[in-house]
């Protein structure tokens, strides 16, 4: 079995190419018609395109890998061939109405110097980020395993990621450098999420077994009903 090798910096665009990406149409809802954006991480141009042609904005890709440069330009798109490590120091204060960094954020090392660029360009920014604290994923830690899935599909051996984080985690880096979390959606099975299965698990369970226990049991796991994201697979 054959692994990727990952010369150049990891784009989840890359990995998921040809694979729908719901987050990119939450991206798309979320960005006015005809704003100026710029897309940070953008990969083979997906959500460029559907940003183009579904949203009529302007504004460029950002992107080192070479091969998905040269697919870009061969779709037409305006992107620029730059590694985001070093910074966005070619861009002016809020050159932008809206940047985008997608599913790009953990798998880059100047994570706190990319965050507070992408606000200084931008407007406003809309970043999505895998959840590494999704239950199936502490599970899989438990069973001793590290978690595989798809929006974390390699092993520890040959993933390109180089930060773990979780809900909370991002949040507080937001808050660390300045940022305002406006607005945020979970995604579970490629749907927005607005339930804990784990909570309404042990619902079921409590329900159904001793009561004494509810007040206890719906305090604890009532903190992933909206907030710990324990429940939650992906976040924007």
């Amino acid at each position: 079995m054959s692994t990727p090798a990952f010369t150049q910096p990891f784009n989840a665009a890359t990995v998921l190419a040809g694979t729908h990406r719901p987050d990119f149409d939450v991206i798309a809802s979320w960005i006015p018609q005809g704003a100026h954006v710029l897309d940070l991480g953008c990969g083979d141009g997906t959500l460029l395109h559907k940003l183009i042609t579904e949203r009529s904005v302007t504004g460029y890709g950002v992107e080192k890998n070479d091969t998905n440069v040269a697919t870009c330009v061969a779709k037409g798109l305006p992107v620029l061939q730059q590694d985001l490590e070093s910074g966005l120091a070619w861009f002016e204060d809020d050159s932008f109405d809206v940047a985008v960094l997608s599913l790009t954020l953990q798998a880059v090392h100047q994570t706190e110097n990319i965050m507070r660029e992408i606000v200084r360009v931008g407007k406003k920014a809309i970043v999505s980020v895998p959840n590494f604290g999704f239950w199936q994923h502490r599970m899989a830690v438990l069973r001793g395993r590290m978690p595989v899935s798809k929006t974390l599909p390699y092993e520890w051996y040959n993933t390109p990621n180089v930060r773990v984080l979780t809900l909370k985690d991002f949040e507080i880096l937001a808050r660390d450098v300045g940022c305002q979390v406006t607005r945020r959606v979970v995604l579970h099975d490629e749907k927005p999420s607005t339930y804990c299965p784990i909570y309404a698990a042990v619902w079921r369970y409590l329900r159904c077994n001793d009561a004494g226990f509810i007040c206890i049991f719906v305090w604890f796991f009532g903190r992933c009903h909206c907030e710990c994201g324990a429940c939650r697979r992906a976040f924007l």
